[in-house]
């Protein structure tokens, strides 16, 4: 976790290197609090995703609403944890606890969703 830094938009940027396939570049962005337990456990886990699901073709971006309170609002964030996916359409968000797995990867759309 140490190359995810919490900070300012410019400076919070983990970009993994886009191979160019036809597989899309999904541009996500996680606002968090601080360094609370639930801030370092969903950067954390969406970062362990990314890497999993998403190696080479991501761009996660991690923003502490203390630092950066004009960007949530501009967003709209209300809750945090709130993971954006911005890339590929259409925007998807979730929002609070995120350290269902599964939960996020039905979010980011990279498994079907049970049931359905």
């Amino acid at each position: 976790m140490n190359d995810v830094r919490i900070g300012k938009p410019e400076e919070a940027t983990e970009t993994a290197a886009f191979s160019g396939s036809a597989s899309p570049l999904y541009i996500l962005r996680l606002y968090v609090t601080g360094k609370t337990p639930n801030s370092v456990r969903a950067v954390a886990k969406v970062r362990e995703i990314c890497e999993e699901f998403l190696a080479g073709r991501y761009q996660l971006q991690v923003v502490d609403i203390y630092q950066q309170p004009a960007l949530a609002g501009s967003d709209q964030i209300l809750v945090v944890p709130t993971l954006v996916r911005r890339a590929p359409g259409p925007l998807r968000r979730l929002i609070g606890n995120l350290s269902d797995r599964d939960r996020i990867l039905a979010g980011l759309e990279l498994q079907p969703v049970a049931g359905g």
